[in-house]
């Protein structure tokens, strides 16, 4: 009955007999929208993981440079680097307000002049690590403004 059937008709009834090439086939359309959606869920994890991390690197270096003394800048960055990579110490910036009472030697006088303590990363930026989700994504700046505490920083742990 199949004999005389058109050629589509007969090429589908191959196809129900030997069905190990359509698998391939299969596989191959689903891999082309799975793969993509995978790897793009993976980079907008690294993307968001990047701005937690920014944001706790700001607040970390806030909390030190309230604590420690206004010495400690270069140390506190390099430890603020330390929880986001590929960040320059040019892109954090540590400001003591007002910046004319504080002094970079500690003392009791100088440190109860100075009122808080201001941390921003600025000017940082996302890199993707597949090339296929596009160049670099600038972050937005982060900033964390704390009182400043009186304390004497020498031999204190966290401050190094």
């Amino acid at each position: 009955m199949m004999r005389n059937a058109p050629f589509p008709l007969r090429s589908m009834r191959w196809l129900r007999q030997r069905p190990h090439g359509v698998v391939t086939i299969e596989f191959a359309l689903v891999a082309l929208v799975f793969f993509p959606l995978l790897l793009g869920i993976m980079e907008f994890g690294r993307l968001f993981y990047t701005l937690n991390a920014a944001a706790e690197a700001t607040r970390l270096g806030a909390r030190l440079a309230a604590v420690c003394s206004p010495a400690d800048v270069s140390k506190i960055k390099e430890r603020m680097r330390f929880l986001i990579g590929g960040v320059s110490p040019d892109q954090i910036s540590i400001s003591y307000l007002p910046d004319s009472a504080c002094d970079p030697v500690w003392s009791s006088a100088s440190a109860s002049r100075c009122e808080s303590v201001t941390v921003e990363l600025s000017g940082a930026s996302f890199r993707p690590l597949i090339p296929y989700f596009g160049s670099p994504i600038s972050m937005p700046p982060f900033t964390t403004t704390l009182p400043r505490e009186l304390m004497d920083s020498t031999g204190n742990p966290a401050c190094f």
